[in-house]
């Protein structure tokens, strides 16, 4: 016998504040994203939301709990929940305001994320992972970290800077701090179907 299985009705869509700490320009991030989806999953859309690629591991602290990719060889009080077996409304419910999410662990890029409001899903409106606003560019992946990534600005600004002509080809020609574009953000969310 064949069990078909119905998709979980959405009971909310929770608006994020997710910005990234320890940078200038600040750089933050507002998303819309259903409780139906999985933390694994809002690790997608939060890095395509960013301008991460995915080429690291991350994590999610939430209410003294850690979520991510379980490692056997871990030593830890706190494991390391799977994500892709837990979904944001079972995590995030009710009653938390906040959590942290970390990605790259070499260069530790660690971000706040806020839940500034609980949605009523609107088919027509926002049932679907999206980003509605933001401001400035995320730092290039293994740009070192926070103390890399000034040092990178500081290069890739001054045309006369011993590293500018390597930081430029390194990051694939200019980079502007302050670039960023709510409609390419949400086409590389889009992709991620």
């Amino acid at each position: 016998m064949v069990t078909i299985s119905r998709p979980v009705a959405m009971k909310r869509v929770y608006q994020l504040h997710v910005e990234l700490d320890e940078v200038e320009p600040r750089v933050w991030r507002r998303l819309w994203i259903p409780d139906t989806l999985t933390m694994a999953k809002l690790d997608r859309i939060i890095q395509a939301a960013m301008g991460w690629t995915n080429s690291h591991l991350h994590e999610f602290e939430v209410d003294a709990k850690r979520y991510g990719i379980p490692d056997d060889e871990e030593i830890s009080d706190t494991p390391t929940l799977d994500d892709r077996r837990h979904k944001v409304s079972a995590v995030l419910g009710e009653a938390i305001s906040g959590f942290r999410y970390t990605y790259d662990f070499g260069d530790n890029w660690r971000h706040t994320v806020t839940i500034e409001n609980r949605l009523l899903p609107d088919d027509s409106f926002n049932t679907w992972p999206v980003c509605i606003e933001g401001q400035n560019a995320c730092p290039p992946e293994d740009v070192g970290g926070v103390g890399g990534y000034a040092e990178f600005l500081e290069a890739i600004a001054d045309p006369s800077h011993d590293e500018h002509a390597a930081m430029w080809q390194w990051s694939g020609g200019p980079f502007d701090p302050a670039g960023f574009d709510v409609n390419a953000t949400n086409a590389a969310r889009r992709r991620l179907r």
